[in-house]
């Protein structure tokens, strides 16, 4: 039986019948792309019968992915399984999934066939498929509400035929993880020759069961697991691929079962088929949710603070995620003080006292305390920002087929003058590169947004600016009516924040080093920006403007 199980990916299938999330073929073939660097073993490309484009977008799928097995699906009719053939034929590693009702819900309301003609179609329509393809999978559709005895002469009679995966499907999410464990345990014992076929699973969340049925049936020694990223998919959707893949990574100790997904590309894979889709991830959904490694409660945030392993039972990491404190008013005193020296403010116990009462009223008030509003606790009630270096003049030219140019005069800690003169991108960049050639820390931006306070053409601007000096993170803000003016002092407040935790000798060192007039930048090669005077300049600039 072995103990890996392959993930079957259905996400380009049957998630893609969820009502409204039509996807392009451009989309689906970038969806396909990241399916691979997730690590998929099998996806499932579309129906191609369905219609042309669903066809076309199955065949570009099969000529350009290689590293996983590329699969359409087909009804065991003759045509279905024709076209399938045609779509993945160029496919590396081809399968065709064909399916036949078995229940007899089905097989009487809606097909009008007997047992007996459906497995003659079974038996007919699995060897017409193996005789394009070696790999073959067949599926009882609605065999949780099929009588068990049928189910198992069914998928006997499929792989007698050739096939050599049989999907066991709860198509309408009818089953529980005890029946369904019992109904793959009874196939494993009673259809003689299944040991010629891997045992697979497909299960639907109607009754919010699906992740729990199929590792219900994996326990049970299903082989294969078929799913949907954020488990999208008809009705309910479909067990989620995340949820499964985590549940078997992060419990090993029950499972001892692997995959070979590359758990880090989840989260990448995640925003990707929201994005395409139009469907919004729900904030509390297992996994991927906006709020699966997010604390708020002050209990939750110490302890996690102390310990990550006290309320994490994954490592955020680990799915391309990162953990967050959530700081509102459940949120604690020692969240607060980590979250003040991310910001870079260092606070004695008085000063984190006085802070915290502040916090809190504002908690009190609003449901999430953003970084802005910490700021401005810190700088009204603690400490306001030393201005290490005073903004003198900024000045810029640009325009239509100019080079934007600034000229930034800075007043610095030893009450000298320097100047500087920058080209850039824009004329925010080439503020920036100025400020840099005077201000010379290797910091990184983080952030810049804009957005207007007051409305009309003389609406007041304000800048926030975000960056990262030696592990640490500063927030600088500025409001000017000149967009550039208010960039300056964003960046400035940040600048100086980040000089405040440095050594006193070392901001002294580096103030002297600065001519009062620095030669302007010039550019050099490839047209990468570099100062005559200093070389390099710092990546501060091409962090958000220069991409190179």
């Amino acid at each position: 039986m072995g103990d890996h199980v392959y993930i079957f990916d259905t996400t380009l299938r049957d998630g893609e019948q969820s009502p409204g999330a039509s996807l392009t073929s451009d989309e689906k073939l970038e969806i396909a792309r990241q399916l691979v660097w997730l690590g998929v073993d099998i996806m499932e490309a579309g129906f191609p019968i369905a219609s042309p484009d669903d066809f076309e977008a199955v065949r570009r799928i099969a000529r350009s992915i290689k590293g996983a097995v590329v699969c359409g699906l087909a009804r065991a009719v003759p045509e279905d399984i024709d076209r399938c053939w045609e779509a993945i034929r160029e496919a590396e590693s081809p399968r065709i999934h064909t399916f036949m009702s078995t229940s007899d819900i089905h097989l009487v309301h809606q097909f009008r066939k007997s047992r007996e003609e459906a497995l003659a179609d079974i038996d007919a329509m699995v060897r017409r498929a193996k005789g394009y393809c070696m790999d073959v999978e067949f599926s009882p559709m609605d065999a949780t509400r099929t009588d068990t005895d049928f189910v198992c002469k069914s998928l006997e009679t499929a792989i007698s035929a050739g096939a050599t995966t049989v999907n066991v499907a709860d198509t309408v999410g009818y089953s529980t993880p005890e029946e369904f464990a019992a109904l793959i345990r009874t196939i494993r014992e009673r259809v003689p020759n299944i040991d010629q076929a891997v045992i697979s699973v497909h299960c639907h969340n109607d009754l919010g069961l699906a992740t729990a049925n199929s590792l219900a049936a994996i326990v049970a020694g299903a082989r294969q697991a078929e799913c949907t990223v954020n488990g999208i998919g008809e009705r309910a959707g479909n067990a989620s691929l995340e949820e499964i893949v985590m549940a078997l990574h992060t419990r090993k100790d029950i499972y001892g079962l692997t995959t070979q997904i590359n758990t880090r590309q989840i989260a990448k894979a995640s925003r990707m088929v929201s994005n395409y889709t139009g469907f919004l991830v729900q904030p509390n959904k297992a996994v991927v949710g906006a709020n699966a490694f997010a604390h708020e409660s002050g209990i939750h945030q110490d302890g996690v603070l102390k310990e990550r392993s006290t309320y994490e039972i994954m490592d955020a990491s680990s799915i391309g995620l990162k953990s967050e404190l959530v700081m509102g008013k459940h949120s604690g005193r020692h969240a607060l003080r980590v979250r003040l020296e991310e910001l870079g403010y260092k606070l004695s116990g008085d000063e984190l006292n006085k802070a915290f009462v502040r916090f809190k009223q504002i908690a009190d008030k609003k449901k999430e305390v953003s970084d802005r509003d910490l700021e401005a606790i810190v700088a009204d009630e603690i400490q306001p920002v030393r201005e290490f270096y005073k903004l003198k003049l900024a000045q810029v030219s640009c325009g239509n087929g100019l080079v934007p140019t600034a000229t930034v005069e800075l007043v610095k800690p030893d009450d000298e003058t320097a100047r500087a003169v920058s080209i850039g991108t824009g004329p925010v960049d080439a503020a920036y590169k100025a400020i840099d050639t005077i201000v010379k820390l290797p910091v990184r931006l983080m952030e810049y947004t804009v957005h207007a306070v007051t409305g009309g053409i003389d609406a007041l601007g304000e800048v926030t600016v975000r960056i990262q000096d030696d592990g640490k993170t500063y927030v600088g803000h500025g409001a000017d009516m000149d967009i550039v003016v208010a960039s300056v002092k964003a960046y400035l407040t940040a600048l100086n924040k980040a000089v405040a935790n440095r050594p006193v000798e070392q901001v002294e060192e580096d103030a002297q080093k600065v001519d009062l007039v620095v030669p302007a930048t010039t550019l050099t090669g490839h047209g990468k920006r570099r100062s005559t005077a200093f070389g390099p300049t710092t990546p501060l600039g091409s962090a958000l403007w220069n991409k190179e």
